[in-house]
C-alpha cells in the first residue's frame, strides 16, 4: 500500500505545527501546504520540505488527507470542498461557526465515506489517556484552563476558543444527558468574553464546574475528577497525575504512570491510523457537534448576562 499523501491548509500558529509533525512522520508522504499568505507558505516549505501550493484546488489534486487549520469562519467552506473531493479531513476545533454547518460536514463525510476528525487535542494528551484507566463513575469534575492574553483568535470568545476543549472531554467522561447549565463571563480586552465559568448538571447526578480565562498571568490546564472510590488530579501541561484513595482512616496518594509525548503528534498519528484502519476517530464529527452545541449554549448564557 502506498503511503498516504497528506497536506495542510492554513499554516498559522497551529497549522505550522501540523505541517512540521507530518513532515517528520515516516509512514506518510507530506506533500505540502496551502495558505492565502503565499510568502509564509513558501518560507515554511523551504524549512521543512513539501510544496507551497498556489491554490486549494491544486493541493486537493495531490492529497489523500488534509489538516485544516484556518480561522473558524472558513472551516465550513474549506471543509466541504475537501470532503466533496473525497479527501479525509482533520479540522481544528471548533468544527464550524454554526451547528447547521457542522451537521452538513458530518453528513458529507458519511456520504463520501471519508474520515472527519476534529482537533480536540486534549483527548490525545497522554495525561488524559492515562486518566481513563482509573475512571469509574465521575460525580464532580472541576476544570481550570488559564493562559495569558494571546492577541489572536479574539474574534472567538474564550468559550469557543478554549473552554470547548474541556467541554468535549467532560461530555466524553460523564456520558449523560445535560439537565441544566449556569454560566457567567466578562469581557476585559476583547469584544468577546475573556473569562467564563460554567456549571453543568447532568441527569445522572454528575456536576462539572469549568473555569476558563485568557487574561491570566499564568498558564494552567488542570482537571480534577471526584468519584465514589477516588479523586483524580491531572495536569495537562506537565502531563502529571495523581490518584487519591481512602485507605483505612487515611488518604493515600499514588502517582499515575504517564508516558509523556506531544499531544498534537498523537492526534495526527491517530488521524492517519483511522484512515488506514477505517476506525472511527476519538473525536469525530458527531462528538464535535455535541461539544459545539454545549459551547454555543454557554456562550449565549454569558452574552445574556453581559448585556443585562
Amino acid at each position: 500500500m502506498n503511503p498516504l499523501k497528506v497536506g495542510v491548509i492554513g499554516i498559522g500558529h497551529i497549522g505550522k505545527h501540523h505541517a512540521r509533525l507530518y513532515a517528520q512522520m515516516e509512514d506518510i508522504n507530506y506533500v505540502g501546504c496551502y495558505d492565502i499568505e503565499k510568502t509564509a507558505a513558501d518560507a515554511l516549505s523551504k524549512k521543512i520540505g513539501g510544496k507551497a501550493f498556489d491554490s486549494l484546488e491544486d493541493l486537493l489534486k495531490e492529497v489523500d488527507a488534509v489538516s485544516i487549520a484556518t480561522p473558524t469562519a472558513t472551516h465550513f467552506e474549506i471543509g466541504l470542498r475537501c470532503l466533496e473531493s473525497g479527501v479525509h479531513v482533520l479540522i481544528e476545533k471548533p468544527i464550524t461557526a454554526s451547528l447547521e454547518e457542522a451537521k452538513v460536514l458530518v453528513a458529507k463525510a458519511k456520504d463520501k465515506k471519508v474520515v472527519l476528525q476534529v482537533g480536540h487535542v486534549e483527548r490525545y494528551n497522554p495525561a488524559f489517556r492515562a486518566l481513563e484507566e482509573y475512571l469509574s463513575c465521575p460525580r464532580f469534575i472541576e476544570c481550570h484552563r488559564l493562559c495569558p492574553y494571546p492577541g489572536r483568535n479574539t474574534e472567538l470568545g474564550v468559550i469557543l476558543d478554549l473552554m470547548i476543549h474541556d467541554l468535549e472531554a467532560i461530555l466524553h467522561l460523564v456520558r449523560s444527558e445535560i439537565q441544566s447549565v449556569d454560566a457567567v463571563g466578562v469581557s476585559v480586552l476583547s469584544p468577546t468574553e475573556d473569562i467564563a465559568n460554567a456549571r453543568i448538571k447532568f441527569k445522572n447526578g454528575a456536576i462539572a464546574n469549568v473555569t476558563t480565562s485568557r487574561i491570566s498571568p499564568e498558564k494552567m490546564r488542570k482537571i480534577r475528577i471526584f468519584q465514589d472510590d477516588a479523586y483524580i488530579s491531572l495536569n495537562y501541561l506537565d502531563q502529571k497525575g495523581e490518584i487519591y484513595r481512602k485507605k483505612d482512616s487515611q488518604i493515600e496518594c499514588c502517582p499515575i504512570p504517564i508516558q509523556k509525548g506531544e499531544p498534537l503528534f498523537f492526534e495526527l498519528k491517530s488521524f492517519i491510523d483511522c484512515i488506514n484502519s477505517r476506525n472511527s476517530p476519538l473525536v469525530g464529527g458527531s462528538e464535535a457537534v455535541e461539544a459545539l452545541k454545549l459551547a454555543m449554549h454557554i456562550t449565549e448564557l454569558v452574552h445574556l448576562a453581559i448585556s443585562k
